[in-house]
């Protein structure tokens, strides 16, 4: 069993209320974002390959376009736009690309991140 990591950045802005992180989280302010969506899987026997890159780089960037320097909080999709929320909002959005066994977005500059693994059910 292999599993393929691939990943993209994104810049983007949101607000937060009724954090521990008072007044500073609830003004509009930005961050670095970047995602790695994994997909696991045995490789084709005829291309080797897990996944093909280039389609699921098609489809990443799909994503990124979506976020990439936009206002989190009007993506009606996202919800509150947390880390746990936008790992949930791009896996959904990539689930068709292949076998997916988990989205993380982190903000390294924060030294945070989230990992979702798909429903669970």
């Amino acid at each position: 069993m292999w599993e393929l990591t691939k990943a993209f950045r994104f810049e983007a802005a949101h607000a937060l209320s009724g954090t521990t992180f008072g007044a500073a989280s609830e003004e509009i302010h930005g961050h670095s974002f970047r995602a790695e969506v994994t997909v696991r899987g045995t490789p084709d026997p005829a291309t080797g390959m897990v996944v093909d890159l280039g389609l699921l780089e098609r489809a990443m960037a799909e994503v990124q376009k979506t976020l990439d320097h936009k206002f989190l909080n009007k993506i009606e999709a996202i919800g509150v736009p947390t880390l746990e929320n936008l790992s949930r909002f791009i896996w959904e959005r990539l689930q068709h690309a292949g076998k997916l066994t988990r989205v993380s977005v982190h903000r390294d500059s924060c030294n945070e991140s989230c990992t979702y693994f798909g429903p669970q059910g």
